[in-house]
């Protein structure tokens, strides 16, 4: 017994502290796997025994906050979610109900509530009593409806996420400061839970509505799928469901399987909740559960493997990262070899060595993990020194995550991260250089800066020899760097990777200075954060970098190799004062940045949600009953087509746009 209750609190006490890392500190210290599998064993124990520790997870919905924001005690407990692997037992479970299943997204539970049509409030899950109030952070998120036509007291239940999609896109965008974001549900929970609720507006939340707790004096027929309906209904979009029975559900588990691949919202499973209102009131709950929702995780495939080596990936932070090479296994459907260990706290919770035996598999069906060490050796040693650029390594002790880091500031790993950002589309747009071969020029010792990339006609003979190039690819190369050098003072600033300063920021500040590159690189603190949309943070990284003889010689080098358009752009006065929202599909311009372009050089400024100060809202579909268009007929804000907004442009005259109203 005493074996047992030693047990108990050691598996407590490491389940809590993996919560409180992944919950509150956006950090991972083990696998969902192994902390599902630490789970259950706690829980049978506490059952063998009868004993339950103090701050058991098994007992707890959730963890204490952490954060400057305000807190509020939720309107009822928000509840964890029993589970299950077993589709059998989903059948089982349902019985001779009707139940909806949805995706169990991976992102922060938010509630909101609206008064009078309006919001009035938002707060997120915390401990599932008392949550943060993040209402100014919630009405930037990018589908979210400040106002609807109900006009009673709405309480309801949601996902906050951030889609692969923008995902991948936030991190392409990031320059040289702290890294990419590990993954979206890390990102979001940093969004959501910002002070800043410009920067969660620029991070595209979005919100997807799960349940519905309070709506006075509505009649939803005792049923769930009819809330759902009604609430698509008030412009907001709820998650995917679908109807099923006890007949159905195990080939609706098996669609929903279909789609994970293609699927943009994240998710770590499924949820099933009776159809039924009345009866799923009449079950209640136990101290943890309710008992009219369970969630389904998927059955994991696991693979026995070998592991054969761990290679340690240098990135451009000088964070090092373990990753495990390992002996290929098919895994739902492709062919696995190697896996992220995340850190050095994670590598020795598994006790690798090479030659153990280990379990892979894909966490939500499509990241390689490893599941457990059979062997447990534990022999492998962290390295001392970079295994890029040979300089110093140190472990960091944070929230009691271990790390590991490269201490030469001169790291190739580094550079070659500086490089591939000051090549990339939105900087000098040089084509061919992909971060491989950035990393080959580097280890030949053929570009040591930026400028270096200019002078590419020098290493002709060294490059067409090179594994993967020839003549062809090398004029390709030539043509594009050629190309590259006709570029804009904006263009070259964002490639210079300075901590903050993204493309669209490179922009302001180039516009402020009349396009002049004498005047943006002598900036001082106080004109930069004049500038809307620069703070204070950005404004001192800024002033630092040019202030470093290193950097700006980096940047006066690329200078002289290029030919800067310093044409101050004309911007004309035809839609001064004037705010556009741009939403649907374009067929004139390239995407909505061209056309947000165009609009902010007549005058005008483009916005990402539709409210009161919005003076058009653009959308190809004017008669579209989506949220922005809804909005905007509410607001009596006119809805354009792209057709109308390039008349204007390319005209001059604006048009009586009331006319152009739909659905007013």
């Amino acid at each position: 017994m005493e074996d047992k209750k030693k047990l108990i609190a050691e598996k407590t006490a490491v389940l809590n502290r993996a919560a409180r890392a992944y919950y509150q500190d956006a950090e991972e210290i083990m696998s969902n796997y192994e902390y599902d599998k630490l789970y259950d064993e706690l829980l049978q124990l506490e059952k063998e025994t009868g004993i339950v520790m103090a701050g058991s997870p098994t007992q707890k919905v959730g963890y204490e906050v952490a954060s400057e924001l305000p807190k509020e005690a939720h309107q009822s407990p928000m509840l964890s979610l029993d589970k299950t692997k077993s589709r059998q037992e989903l059948r089982e479970w349902l019985g001779d109900h009707k139940g909806l299943l949805s995706w169990k997204l991976d992102g922060l539970t938010i509630v909101l509530t609206y008064e009078g049509g309006k919001l009035s409030k938002a707060l997120t899950r915390g401990n599932g009593e008392v949550g943060e109030v993040v209402t100014a952070n919630a009405r930037t998120f990018a589908n979210i409806p400040v106002v609807i036509p109900y006009e009673g007291r709405l309480v309801l239940r949601g996902e906050a996420v951030i889609r692969y999609s923008d995902f991948r896109r936030i991190n392409e965008e990031i320059p040289e400061t702290d890294g990419k974001y590990k993954n979206p549900r890390n990102l979001c929970s940093g969004s959501v839970r910002q002070l800043n609720s410009q920067i969660t507006a620029q991070r595209g939340v979005r919100f997807y509505a799960f349940g519905l707790v309070e709506a006075e004096g509505a009649d939803f027929a005792n049923s769930r799928a009819n809330q759902m309906k009604w609430l698509a209904e008030q412009g907001f979009d709820p998650v995917e469901y679908r109807l099923v029975t006890a007949d159905t559900v195990e080939e609706a588990v098996g669609d929903f399987e279909a789609a994970i691949e293609d699927n943009d919202v994240p998710s770590d499973g499924l949820v099933l909740t009776l159809d039924d209102i009345e009866y799923s009131r009449s079950l209640g709950a136990t101290s943890k559960f309710p008992r009219d929702s369970i969630a389904f995780k998927w059955q994991d495939q696991t693979a026995e493997t070998v592991l054969r080596q761990i290679e340690w990936s240098a990135s451009r932070t000088g964070l090092i990262n373990p990753v495990a090479i390992f002996d290929p296994v098919q895994l739902e459907g492709t062919t696995v070899s190697r896996a992220s260990v995340h850190n050095i706290s994670v590598m020795r919770e598994l006790k690798l060595g090479i030659g153990d035996r280990i379990t892979v598999y894909k966490a939500n069906m499509i990241i390689p993990q490893i599941a457990e060490n059979l062997t447990g050796s534990d022999s492998v040693r962290v390295p001392e020194v970079c295994p890029v650029c040979g300089g110093a390594t140190k472990i960091k002790a944070e929230n009691g995550v271990q790390t590991l880091y490269c201490t030469n500031p001169d790291c190739l790993a580094k550079q070659i991260k500086s490089f591939t950002l000051f090549v990339s589309r939105d900087a000098m747009n040089i084509d061919g250089l992909s971060e491989a071969t950035i990393e080959k020029l580097i280890a030949r010792g053929l570009i040591r800066e930026p400028a270096d990339l200019f002078r590419i006609e020098d290493f002709r003979e060294e490059i067409v020899s090179m594994e993967g190039f020839g003549e062809k690819s090398f004029e390709n190369l030539k043509l594009s760097i050629e190309k590259a050098k006709d570029t804009t003072p904006e263009r070259l600033l964002y490639s210079l990777g300075i901590p903050g300063i993204g493309a669209a920021n490179a922009k302001l500040i180039a516009r402020a200075c009349g396009r002049k590159w004498a005047k943006m690189v002598s900036l001082c603190h106080e004109e930069l954060i004049a500038i809307d949309g620069i703070g204070d943070v950005m404004a001192e990284a800024y002033v630092n970098y040019f202030r470093d003889p290193k950097k700006k010689k980096l940047a006066d080098d690329v200078v002289r190799m290029v030919h800067l358009d310093e044409t101050e752009e004309k911007t004309e006065d035809l839609l001064q004062g004037i705010t556009f929202v741009i939403t649907g599909s374009l067929h004139g311009f390239a995407n909505r940045e061209a056309l947000k372009a165009a609009i902010e050089q007549a005058g005008g400024k483009v916005a990402g949600s539709v409210s009161a100060r919005t003076g058009y809202l653009i959308n190809n579909d004017v008669t579209s009953t989506s949220g922005k268009n809804k909005k905007a007929r509410e607001l009596g804000i006119p809805i354009i087509d792209e057709d109308a907004i390039t008349r204007w442009l390319e005209t001059g005259e604006r048009e009586d746009a009331e006319n152009r109203k739909t659905g007013q």
